[in-house]
Protein backbone atom coordinates (compact mmCIF):
# COMPACT_ATOMS: atom_id res chain seq x y z
CA UNK A 1 0.00 0.00 0.00
CA UNK A 2 1.27 3.57 -0.89
CA UNK A 3 0.19 6.44 1.58
CA UNK A 4 1.24 8.97 -1.51
CA UNK A 5 -0.49 7.80 -3.81
CA UNK A 6 -3.19 10.11 -5.23
CA UNK A 7 -5.72 9.01 -7.17
CA UNK A 8 -8.69 10.74 -9.41
CA UNK A 9 -12.28 9.26 -9.11
CA UNK A 10 -14.33 10.04 -12.30
CA UNK A 11 -18.53 10.03 -12.21
CA UNK A 12 -21.17 12.11 -13.07
CA UNK A 13 -23.15 10.85 -9.99
CA UNK A 14 -21.88 12.39 -6.46
CA UNK A 15 -23.07 9.21 -4.04
CA UNK A 16 -21.28 7.02 -6.19
CA UNK A 17 -17.60 9.89 -6.03
CA UNK A 18 -18.09 9.95 -2.64
CA UNK A 19 -18.39 6.04 -1.88
CA UNK A 20 -15.33 5.36 -3.62
CA UNK A 21 -13.58 8.33 -1.88
CA UNK A 22 -14.44 6.73 1.23
CA UNK A 23 -13.03 3.24 0.49
CA UNK A 24 -9.82 4.78 -0.66
CA UNK A 25 -9.57 7.21 2.14
CA UNK A 26 -9.88 4.46 4.67
CA UNK A 27 -7.07 2.20 2.73
CA UNK A 28 -4.92 5.17 2.97
CA UNK A 29 -5.16 6.87 -0.64
CA UNK A 30 -5.38 9.78 -1.21
CA UNK A 31 -8.39 10.42 -3.45
CA UNK A 32 -9.51 13.51 -5.22
CA UNK A 33 -12.88 13.34 -7.27
CA UNK A 34 -13.75 14.97 -10.49
CA UNK A 35 -17.20 15.20 -11.49
CA UNK A 36 -17.45 15.08 -15.49
CA UNK A 37 -14.31 14.08 -17.88
CA UNK A 38 -13.32 17.47 -18.96
CA UNK A 39 -13.39 18.32 -14.73
CA UNK A 40 -10.59 15.06 -14.98
CA UNK A 41 -8.63 17.10 -17.99
CA UNK A 42 -8.05 20.25 -15.70
CA UNK A 43 -7.35 18.14 -12.66
CA UNK A 44 -4.69 16.07 -14.13
CA UNK A 45 -3.17 18.92 -16.01
CA UNK A 46 -2.69 21.14 -12.85
CA UNK A 47 -1.73 17.80 -10.51
CA UNK A 48 -0.02 14.80 -10.22
CA UNK A 49 -2.11 11.87 -10.13
CA UNK A 50 -1.06 7.87 -9.81
CA UNK A 51 -4.06 6.54 -10.71
CA UNK A 52 -7.44 6.78 -12.56
CA UNK A 53 -10.98 5.77 -11.33
CA UNK A 54 -13.57 6.53 -13.98
CA UNK A 55 -17.12 5.90 -15.16
CA UNK A 56 -17.81 4.65 -18.73
CA UNK A 57 -21.25 6.47 -19.11
CA UNK A 58 -21.22 9.76 -18.49
CA UNK A 59 -22.76 13.09 -20.50
CA UNK A 60 -21.03 14.97 -22.74
CA UNK A 61 -17.27 13.18 -22.17
CA UNK A 62 -17.97 9.29 -21.72
CA UNK A 63 -15.34 7.45 -19.85
CA UNK A 64 -14.05 5.56 -23.29
CA UNK A 65 -13.17 9.41 -24.69
CA UNK A 66 -11.42 10.10 -21.17
CA UNK A 67 -9.51 7.57 -21.90
CA UNK A 68 -8.02 8.56 -25.32
CA UNK A 69 -7.56 11.88 -24.10
CA UNK A 70 -5.74 10.64 -20.97
CA UNK A 71 -3.12 8.35 -22.96
CA UNK A 72 -2.38 11.18 -25.32
CA UNK A 73 -1.01 13.17 -22.88
CA UNK A 74 -0.09 10.46 -19.93
CA UNK A 75 0.60 7.42 -21.88
CA UNK A 76 1.43 4.88 -19.11
CA UNK A 77 -0.69 6.22 -16.26
CA UNK A 78 -3.23 3.37 -14.95
CA UNK A 79 -6.55 3.79 -16.04
CA UNK A 80 -9.58 1.68 -14.64
CA UNK A 81 -12.74 2.13 -16.11
CA UNK A 82 -16.17 1.06 -14.49
CA UNK A 83 -20.07 0.62 -15.74
CA UNK A 84 -22.82 -0.92 -14.80
CA UNK A 85 -23.44 -1.79 -18.10
CA UNK A 86 -20.86 -4.48 -18.75
CA UNK A 87 -20.09 -7.07 -21.71
CA UNK A 88 -17.32 -8.89 -23.26
CA UNK A 89 -17.59 -6.75 -26.27
CA UNK A 90 -17.14 -3.70 -24.13
CA UNK A 91 -14.08 -5.07 -21.74
CA UNK A 92 -12.71 -5.70 -24.74
CA UNK A 93 -13.25 -2.46 -26.17
CA UNK A 94 -11.88 -0.57 -23.13
CA UNK A 95 -8.83 -2.86 -23.07
CA UNK A 96 -7.76 -2.36 -26.53
CA UNK A 97 -8.10 1.52 -26.05
CA UNK A 98 -5.16 1.42 -23.03
CA UNK A 99 -7.68 0.73 -20.08
CA UNK A 100 -4.97 -1.28 -17.42
CA UNK A 101 -8.25 -2.89 -15.89
CA UNK A 102 -12.20 -3.37 -15.93
CA UNK A 103 -14.56 -3.10 -13.25
CA UNK A 104 -18.75 -3.84 -12.56
CA UNK A 105 -21.15 -1.79 -10.73
CA UNK A 106 -21.90 -2.68 -7.91
CA UNK A 107 -18.35 -1.82 -7.22
CA UNK A 108 -16.91 -4.98 -4.46
CA UNK A 109 -14.55 -2.83 -2.00
CA UNK A 110 -12.09 -5.77 -1.55
CA UNK A 111 -12.13 -6.25 -5.61
CA UNK A 112 -11.16 -2.51 -5.80
CA UNK A 113 -8.54 -2.21 -3.69
CA UNK A 114 -7.08 -5.48 -5.09
CA UNK A 115 -6.81 -3.82 -8.48
CA UNK A 116 -5.75 -0.32 -7.37
CA UNK A 117 -3.01 -1.83 -5.03
CA UNK A 118 -1.92 -4.49 -8.01
CA UNK A 119 -1.74 -1.32 -11.04
CA UNK A 120 0.00 0.81 -8.33
CA UNK A 121 2.70 -1.70 -7.73
CA UNK A 122 2.81 -2.65 -11.50
CA UNK A 123 3.50 1.36 -12.05
CA UNK A 124 6.39 1.48 -9.28
CA UNK A 125 8.00 -1.56 -10.84
CA UNK A 126 7.56 0.51 -14.20
CA UNK A 127 9.23 3.58 -13.34
CA UNK A 128 11.90 1.58 -11.41
CA UNK A 129 12.90 -0.21 -14.39
CA UNK A 130 12.63 2.86 -16.30
CA UNK A 131 15.37 4.14 -14.01
CA UNK A 132 17.30 1.58 -14.73
CA UNK A 133 17.54 1.41 -17.78
CA UNK A 134 18.08 5.42 -18.24
CA UNK A 135 21.56 4.08 -15.45
CA UNK A 136 22.27 1.88 -18.23
CA UNK A 137 21.75 3.78 -20.97
CA UNK A 138 23.88 6.56 -19.45
CA UNK A 139 26.57 4.29 -18.05
CA UNK A 140 26.92 2.41 -21.60
CA UNK A 141 26.43 5.28 -23.92
CA UNK A 142 28.59 6.96 -26.22
CA UNK A 143 29.03 9.74 -23.95
CA UNK A 144 30.33 7.91 -21.20
CA UNK A 145 33.33 6.99 -23.67
CA UNK A 146 35.62 10.11 -23.63
CA UNK A 147 38.68 10.43 -25.74
CA UNK A 148 41.26 13.52 -27.15
CA UNK A 149 43.39 11.00 -29.26
CA UNK A 150 43.01 11.33 -33.01
CA UNK A 151 43.21 7.50 -33.43
CA UNK A 152 40.30 6.52 -30.92
CA UNK A 153 38.26 9.30 -32.64
CA UNK A 154 38.29 7.35 -35.47
CA UNK A 155 36.94 4.33 -34.15
CA UNK A 156 33.93 5.93 -32.49
CA UNK A 157 33.52 7.88 -35.61
CA UNK A 158 32.94 4.33 -37.19
CA UNK A 159 31.20 2.80 -34.22
CA UNK A 160 28.73 5.58 -34.27
CA UNK A 161 27.90 4.92 -37.97
CA UNK A 162 26.84 1.14 -37.97
CA UNK A 163 24.30 2.44 -35.11
CA UNK A 164 22.02 3.42 -37.56
CA UNK A 165 22.56 -0.41 -39.44
CA UNK A 166 20.60 -2.36 -36.38
CA UNK A 167 21.21 -5.93 -38.46
CA UNK A 168 24.80 -5.31 -39.36
CA UNK A 169 27.94 -7.82 -38.41
CA UNK A 170 30.53 -5.62 -36.70
CA UNK A 171 33.80 -6.97 -35.87
CA UNK A 172 36.02 -5.39 -33.42
CA UNK A 173 39.62 -6.30 -33.49
CA UNK A 174 42.24 -5.12 -30.42
CA UNK A 175 44.55 -6.46 -27.92
CA UNK A 176 43.17 -7.36 -24.42
CA UNK A 177 42.21 -5.03 -22.18
CA UNK A 178 41.27 -2.18 -24.98
CA UNK A 179 37.60 -2.13 -24.26
CA UNK A 180 35.97 -4.14 -27.04
CA UNK A 181 32.60 -5.19 -24.99
CA UNK A 182 32.46 -1.48 -23.70
CA UNK A 183 32.69 -0.58 -27.30
CA UNK A 184 29.88 -3.35 -28.53
CA UNK A 185 27.58 -2.22 -25.39
CA UNK A 186 28.27 1.55 -26.70
CA UNK A 187 26.80 -0.04 -30.30
CA UNK A 188 23.77 -1.63 -28.60
CA UNK A 189 22.68 1.18 -26.69
CA UNK A 190 22.98 3.57 -29.64
CA UNK A 191 20.45 1.47 -31.37
CA UNK A 192 18.35 1.91 -28.81
CA UNK A 193 18.20 -1.41 -27.42
CA UNK A 194 18.02 -2.20 -23.80
CA UNK A 195 20.86 -3.87 -21.66
CA UNK A 196 18.56 -6.82 -21.18
CA UNK A 197 18.80 -7.71 -24.67
CA UNK A 198 22.43 -7.86 -24.68
CA UNK A 199 24.03 -10.86 -24.72
CA UNK A 200 27.76 -11.75 -24.42
CA UNK A 201 29.59 -15.13 -25.14
CA UNK A 202 33.28 -15.61 -24.30
CA UNK A 203 34.12 -18.52 -26.92
CA UNK A 204 37.44 -19.21 -25.02
CA UNK A 205 36.05 -19.70 -21.65
CA UNK A 206 33.47 -22.67 -22.41
CA UNK A 207 34.75 -25.61 -23.31
CA UNK A 208 34.24 -27.07 -27.05
CA UNK A 209 31.55 -29.24 -25.65
CA UNK A 210 29.17 -27.04 -24.36
CA UNK A 211 29.46 -23.99 -26.40
CA UNK A 212 27.21 -24.73 -29.06
CA UNK A 213 24.76 -25.53 -26.21
CA UNK A 214 25.37 -22.64 -24.56
CA UNK A 215 24.71 -20.64 -27.65
CA UNK A 216 21.79 -22.43 -29.45
CA UNK A 217 20.09 -24.30 -26.68
CA UNK A 218 19.32 -28.19 -26.17
CA UNK A 219 16.24 -30.15 -26.80
CA UNK A 220 15.43 -32.35 -23.88
CA UNK A 221 17.42 -35.76 -24.23
CA UNK A 222 19.67 -34.60 -26.67
CA UNK A 223 22.57 -35.65 -24.96
CA UNK A 224 23.68 -37.53 -21.26
CA UNK A 225 22.14 -34.97 -19.03
CA UNK A 226 19.59 -33.11 -21.08
CA UNK A 227 16.59 -34.05 -18.56
CA UNK A 228 15.00 -31.25 -19.86
CA UNK A 229 14.54 -28.37 -22.53
CA UNK A 230 17.09 -25.17 -22.62
CA UNK A 231 17.20 -21.56 -23.92
CA UNK A 232 20.38 -20.97 -25.71
CA UNK A 233 21.75 -17.38 -25.70
CA UNK A 234 20.58 -16.69 -29.37
CA UNK A 235 17.16 -17.07 -27.85
CA UNK A 236 18.04 -14.37 -25.13
CA UNK A 237 19.43 -12.18 -27.67
CA UNK A 238 16.06 -11.32 -29.94
CA UNK A 239 15.77 -8.10 -30.86
CA UNK A 240 18.84 -7.14 -29.29
CA UNK A 241 22.34 -8.13 -29.64
CA UNK A 242 24.48 -11.41 -29.62
CA UNK A 243 28.18 -10.59 -28.22
CA UNK A 244 30.65 -13.29 -29.53
CA UNK A 245 33.85 -12.33 -27.76
CA UNK A 246 37.24 -14.05 -28.45
CA UNK A 247 35.71 -15.46 -31.91
CA UNK A 248 39.18 -16.53 -32.95
CA UNK A 249 38.52 -19.05 -30.06
CA UNK A 250 35.93 -20.81 -31.29
CA UNK A 251 36.28 -24.01 -32.25
CA UNK A 252 36.54 -25.35 -35.91
CA UNK A 253 33.95 -27.70 -35.49
CA UNK A 254 31.27 -25.19 -34.46
CA UNK A 255 31.91 -22.44 -37.34
CA UNK A 256 30.13 -23.58 -39.90
CA UNK A 257 26.67 -23.30 -37.55
CA UNK A 258 28.11 -19.63 -36.96
CA UNK A 259 28.50 -19.13 -40.71
CA UNK A 260 25.12 -20.55 -40.98
CA UNK A 261 23.35 -18.20 -38.35
CA UNK A 262 25.19 -15.06 -40.49
CA UNK A 263 23.85 -16.24 -43.93
CA UNK A 264 20.46 -17.63 -43.32
CA UNK A 265 19.36 -15.87 -39.95
CA UNK A 266 18.27 -19.51 -38.86
CA UNK A 267 19.53 -21.90 -36.12
CA UNK A 268 18.44 -25.17 -34.49
CA UNK A 269 18.86 -26.10 -30.93
CA UNK A 270 21.25 -29.37 -30.51
CA UNK A 271 18.99 -32.00 -31.17
CA UNK A 272 16.45 -30.71 -32.70
CA UNK A 273 15.16 -30.35 -36.29
CA UNK A 274 13.20 -27.63 -36.05
CA UNK A 275 14.28 -24.44 -37.04
CA UNK A 276 14.50 -20.92 -35.28
CA UNK A 277 14.72 -17.34 -36.48
CA UNK A 278 17.44 -15.25 -35.69
CA UNK A 279 16.65 -11.54 -34.90
CA UNK A 280 19.08 -9.75 -33.28
CA UNK A 281 22.91 -7.90 -34.48
CA UNK A 282 25.94 -9.87 -34.01
CA UNK A 283 29.06 -8.35 -32.98
CA UNK A 284 32.42 -10.19 -32.78
CA UNK A 285 35.64 -9.30 -31.17
CA UNK A 286 38.88 -10.58 -31.23
CA UNK A 287 42.92 -10.02 -29.87
CA UNK A 288 44.02 -12.38 -32.88
CA UNK A 289 44.51 -11.73 -36.33
CA UNK A 290 42.17 -13.63 -38.21
CA UNK A 291 43.45 -13.67 -41.62
CA UNK A 292 46.70 -15.58 -40.24
CA UNK A 293 43.98 -17.82 -38.37
CA UNK A 294 42.97 -18.64 -41.44
CA UNK A 295 46.19 -19.24 -42.84
CA UNK A 296 47.01 -21.72 -40.24
CA UNK A 297 43.55 -23.88 -40.42
CA UNK A 298 42.34 -22.62 -37.40
CA UNK A 299 39.77 -20.09 -38.72
CA UNK A 300 37.34 -20.71 -42.02
CA UNK A 301 37.93 -17.75 -44.69
CA UNK A 302 34.50 -18.28 -45.93
CA UNK A 303 33.75 -17.25 -41.81
CA UNK A 304 35.80 -14.32 -41.54
CA UNK A 305 34.49 -12.91 -44.76
CA UNK A 306 31.15 -13.04 -43.65
CA UNK A 307 32.10 -11.79 -40.11
CA UNK A 308 33.99 -8.78 -41.32
CA UNK A 309 31.22 -6.77 -43.13
CA UNK A 310 32.17 -3.90 -40.96
CA UNK A 311 35.89 -4.01 -39.29
CA UNK A 312 36.41 -1.54 -36.41
CA UNK A 313 39.90 -1.48 -34.69
CA UNK A 314 40.42 -0.18 -31.35
CA UNK A 315 44.25 1.42 -30.72
CA UNK A 316 46.17 0.27 -27.76
CA UNK A 317 46.52 2.67 -25.27
CA UNK A 318 50.04 2.99 -25.57
CA UNK A 319 49.15 4.25 -29.11
CA UNK A 320 46.80 6.88 -27.56
CA UNK A 321 48.72 8.46 -24.43
CA UNK A 322 47.10 11.38 -24.56
CA UNK A 323 43.62 9.69 -23.22
CA UNK A 324 45.15 8.30 -19.73
CA UNK A 325 44.58 11.74 -18.03
CA UNK A 326 40.86 11.72 -18.86
CA UNK A 327 40.59 7.65 -18.55
CA UNK A 328 42.14 7.97 -15.10
CA UNK A 329 39.85 10.55 -13.55
CA UNK A 330 36.79 9.04 -14.91
CA UNK A 331 37.99 5.62 -13.02
CA UNK A 332 39.10 8.20 -10.13
CA UNK A 333 35.48 9.40 -10.34
CA UNK A 334 33.94 5.51 -9.82
CA UNK A 335 36.14 4.67 -6.76
CA UNK A 336 34.90 8.21 -5.28
CA UNK A 337 31.78 6.57 -5.61
CA UNK A 338 31.62 3.09 -4.73
CA UNK A 339 34.93 3.23 -2.00
CA UNK A 340 33.23 6.42 -0.49
CA UNK A 341 36.89 8.03 0.02
CA UNK A 342 38.15 11.75 -0.69
CA UNK A 343 40.41 11.04 -3.76
CA UNK A 344 41.92 14.27 -4.65
CA UNK A 345 43.51 13.16 -7.82
CA UNK A 346 47.08 11.89 -9.39
CA UNK A 347 50.48 13.79 -8.18
CA UNK A 348 52.54 15.69 -11.02
CA UNK A 349 55.14 12.27 -10.60
CA UNK A 350 52.19 9.33 -10.60
CA UNK A 351 50.66 10.99 -13.46
CA UNK A 352 54.22 11.16 -15.42
CA UNK A 353 54.67 7.54 -14.30
CA UNK A 354 51.61 6.58 -16.27
CA UNK A 355 52.12 8.49 -19.30
CA UNK A 356 55.50 6.53 -19.83
CA UNK A 357 54.14 3.04 -19.22
CA UNK A 358 53.81 1.10 -22.02
CA UNK A 359 50.67 -0.77 -20.97
CA UNK A 360 50.61 -4.32 -21.96
CA UNK A 361 47.54 -4.81 -20.54
CA UNK A 362 45.82 -1.32 -21.87
CA UNK A 363 42.95 0.10 -19.76
CA UNK A 364 41.86 -2.85 -18.10
CA UNK A 365 45.39 -2.51 -16.74
CA UNK A 366 45.35 1.64 -15.95
CA UNK A 367 41.74 0.87 -14.02
CA UNK A 368 42.81 -2.63 -11.96
CA UNK A 369 46.08 0.16 -11.20
CA UNK A 370 44.45 2.96 -10.39
CA UNK A 371 41.87 1.16 -7.81
CA UNK A 372 44.74 -0.91 -6.20
CA UNK A 373 46.20 2.63 -6.02
CA UNK A 374 42.77 3.81 -4.60
CA UNK A 375 42.69 1.65 -1.45
CA UNK A 376 45.97 1.98 0.11
CA UNK A 377 46.06 5.77 -0.12
CA UNK A 378 45.38 7.51 2.53
CA UNK A 379 43.36 10.19 1.18
CA UNK A 380 46.24 12.13 -0.67
CA UNK A 381 47.19 12.61 -3.86
CA UNK A 382 48.12 9.28 -5.40
CA UNK A 383 51.75 9.35 -5.64
CA UNK A 384 54.24 6.93 -7.64
CA UNK A 385 55.04 4.35 -4.62
CA UNK A 386 51.12 4.07 -4.97
CA UNK A 387 51.24 2.61 -8.42
CA UNK A 388 52.24 -1.41 -9.02
CA UNK A 389 54.37 -0.73 -12.20
CA UNK A 390 55.65 -4.26 -12.81
CA UNK A 391 56.49 -3.58 -16.53
CA UNK A 392 59.26 -1.02 -17.99
CA UNK A 393 58.05 1.04 -20.68
CA UNK A 394 58.35 -0.66 -23.70
CA UNK A 395 59.81 2.96 -25.54
CA UNK A 396 62.80 3.36 -23.24
CA UNK A 397 64.82 1.06 -21.20
CA UNK A 398 67.30 2.73 -18.81
CA UNK A 399 69.74 0.58 -16.52
CA UNK A 400 71.98 1.68 -14.08
CA UNK A 401 75.19 0.05 -13.30
CA UNK A 402 77.70 0.97 -10.46
CA UNK A 403 79.97 2.53 -12.50
CA UNK A 404 78.04 3.38 -15.80
CA UNK A 405 74.30 4.07 -16.68
CA UNK A 406 72.83 2.39 -20.03
CA UNK A 407 70.06 3.91 -22.16
CA UNK A 408 68.34 1.49 -24.83
CA UNK A 409 65.98 3.72 -26.95
CA UNK A 410 63.21 1.97 -29.11
CA UNK A 411 60.93 4.14 -31.22
CA UNK A 412 58.94 4.42 -33.83
CA UNK A 413 59.60 6.53 -36.65
CA UNK A 414 56.79 8.24 -36.12
CA UNK A 415 57.13 8.68 -32.10
CA UNK A 416 60.42 9.60 -32.19
CA UNK A 417 61.54 12.96 -31.29
CA UNK A 418 63.39 15.22 -29.62
CA UNK A 419 60.71 15.71 -26.60
CA UNK A 420 59.63 12.49 -27.08
CA UNK A 421 63.18 10.85 -25.98
CA UNK A 422 63.07 13.94 -23.04
CA UNK A 423 59.99 12.72 -21.98
CA UNK A 424 61.08 9.11 -21.24
CA UNK A 425 63.86 10.08 -20.05
CA UNK A 426 62.73 11.71 -17.45
CA UNK A 427 60.14 9.28 -16.55
CA UNK A 428 62.57 7.14 -16.20
CA UNK A 429 64.48 9.61 -13.59
CA UNK A 430 61.19 9.70 -11.98
CA UNK A 431 60.80 6.17 -11.60
CA UNK A 432 64.34 5.57 -10.66
CA UNK A 433 63.96 8.58 -7.87
CA UNK A 434 60.82 6.91 -6.63
CA UNK A 435 59.03 10.41 -7.80
CA UNK A 436 61.45 12.06 -5.73
CA UNK A 437 61.93 15.80 -8.20
CA UNK A 438 65.36 16.50 -6.93
CA UNK A 439 66.42 13.35 -6.68
CA UNK A 440 65.61 13.03 -10.58
CA UNK A 441 67.24 16.13 -11.21
CA UNK A 442 70.52 15.52 -9.76
CA UNK A 443 70.57 11.96 -11.02
CA UNK A 444 70.51 13.83 -14.78
CA UNK A 445 72.40 16.30 -13.68
CA UNK A 446 69.53 18.89 -14.49
CA UNK A 447 67.68 21.88 -12.96
CA UNK A 448 64.98 20.82 -10.65
CA UNK A 449 63.01 23.49 -12.55
CA UNK A 450 62.93 21.14 -15.33
CA UNK A 451 60.27 19.02 -14.24
CA UNK A 452 57.85 21.66 -14.05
Amino acid sequence: MSIDARILVVDDKQSFRFMIKGYLDDAGYQAECAASGAEALVQLEQGCFDLVLSDMVMPEMDGMTLLRQVRSSHPLLPFVLVTAHGSVDSAVAAMKEGADDYLLKPLNREELLVVVERLLEYARLRANYGRMLDSEREKFSFQNISSTSPAMGKTLSAAKQVVASPRTTVSLYGESGVGKEVLARAIHVGTGQTMSSFVAVNCAAIPETLLESELFGHAKGAFTGADREREGKCSRAQGGTLFLDEIGDMPLSLQPKLLRLLEERVYEKVGSDRQATADFRIIVATHRNLDECCNQGTFRRDLYHRLNIFPITIPPLRERREDIPNLSEHFLNSFRKHQGKSLPGLSRAALDLLLAHDWPGNVRELRNLLEYACIVTNGDLIQPEHLRLQHEPQHFHGGQAKDRITLNFNFSPEEFSLDAVTTQLMAWALEKSNGNKSSAARLLKASRKLFY
